[in-house]
């Protein structure tokens, strides 16, 4: 009796978090905009600006999801609270069964509410968007095209893990393992948010498995994350004149059943330099869909970056968006640590890292970041 008592004051606890995630979510705010909305979507006319009524309709849409996910927070937690009332009242607090139940409803509102949390510090422009990871391997040849790749399959799970869609972009096989180079949209509310944390150089220390001596080698791979624009998004036009357009036979994953046409895209913006690629479709037109959706991304990622105001004053992004110093590190030898260089976050159990159980690394950098702590 005495785990349940302890689980069910652990919980009443809880109530205060409640409460104030409700004022910071501004729930009675949110009410009243809806109200007003809804207003507007009624009066004569409303659907004749079509851009403004979706912009309305998508406002409803975001805050009345907002106030049904507080709901079903508070739902969970008072359902708990009362079945180990309910448990306690009918002389079953010592049924393992029922207390793993119990206890597996409580681990399950504080993960959400710990999610919830996070969302509250998500104030970026595009933060809502999904996410387009680029993956690079460093100089070293096998060692980090291969370190790549399992960057590659670790936010694959990562984002396996949050129900995130996954569609692979591009993909170029490493020379004799690993990766050359891939591009992965992730797709789901707050991709981006969450994964902008990632951007930058990750560093592995490990026994290489491709020397023969057994020697410990570091590697580097970069990655690119940006939030996946469509030029209405930024107000942009793209000239024709200034894109350069190569198409070539796709290879790699899934490339021996498109690459019997040249249905590769490689697209450059000559205005910056920036260059993208699309592959894996089965067409070319979707291939160059794909392209440009990553080149305007690129031009927003960096905009927002380099707090730009306009699209034009981007100017010499090789070098904007070359290495900078490390921001983790992933250590398996001489002993196992993963170390986020910026917030100092540490997880020891690299094994569970490198099968996507990144969230403490992006919560500490969120946190640290709405907390000016981040330059």
């Amino acid at each position: 009796m005495l785990l349940l008592d302890e689980l069910r004051l652990e919980l009443e606890g809880y109530r205060k978090d409640m409460k104030e995630l409700y004022r910071i979510l501004n729930i009675d705010k949110l009410k009243d905009e809806i109200a007003e909305l809804n207003e507007q979507s009624a009066q004569n006319g409303f659907w004749d600006d079509l851009e403004n009524s979706q912009k309305v309709m998508q406002n409803i849409k975001k805050n009345e999801a907002c106030i049904a996910n507080y709901k079903k927070l508070n739902d969970l937690l008072e359902d708990t609270i009362t079945m180990i009332e309910l448990t306690v009242e009918e002389g079953n607090e010592e049924d393992e069964s029922t207390i793993a139940e119990l206890r597996s409803e409580a681990d399950k509102f504080k993960t959400a509410l710990e999610t919830t949390k996070l969302t509250t510090l998500l104030t970026g422009e595009y933060d809502s968007k999904n996410a387009i990871i680029t993956f690079h391997p460093g100089a070293g040849g096998t060692e980090a095209q291969d370190w790549a790749q399992m960057l590659f399959r670790m936010y694959n799970r990562w984002a396996e893990r949050h129900d995130y869609k996954v569609t692979t972009l591009d993909y170029l096989d490493g020379d004799e393992a690993g990766i050359k180079s891939a591009s992965i949209l992730v797709e789901g509310e707050n991709a981006y948010g969450f994964l902008k944390s990632e951007t930058g150089v990750h560093r592995l220390v490990r026994i290489s498995p491709f020397d023969s001596s057994g020697r410990r080698q570091t590697s580097f791979a970069s990655l690119e994350v940006m939030p996946e624009m469509g030029e209405a998004d930024l107000n942009i036009e793209i000239r024709p004149e200034d894109l350069e357009i190569d198409f070539y036979r796709a290879s790699g994953a899934g490339g021996q059943k498109v690459n019997k046409t040249s249905s590769a895209v490689r697209l450059t913006h000559k205005p910056t330099g920036i260059v993208v690629s699309c592959q894996t479709q089965r067409s070319q037109y979707q291939n160059k869909d794909y392209a440009m959706k990553m080149l305007v991304s690129k031009l927003a990622e960096i905009k927002e970056r380099e707090h730009l105001e306009k699209i034009e004053d981007i100017k010499g992004v090789k070098k904007e968006i070359a290495w900078g110093a490390q921001i983790r590190s992933y250590v398996f030898m001489p002993y196992t640590l993963a170390k986020d260089h910026r917030t100092n976050y540490e997880n020891g159990n690299i094994n569970a890292v490198m099968d996507g159980d990144i969230d403490g690394f992006i919560n500490a950098y969120l946190t640290a970041l709405s907390h000016g702590e981040l330059e």
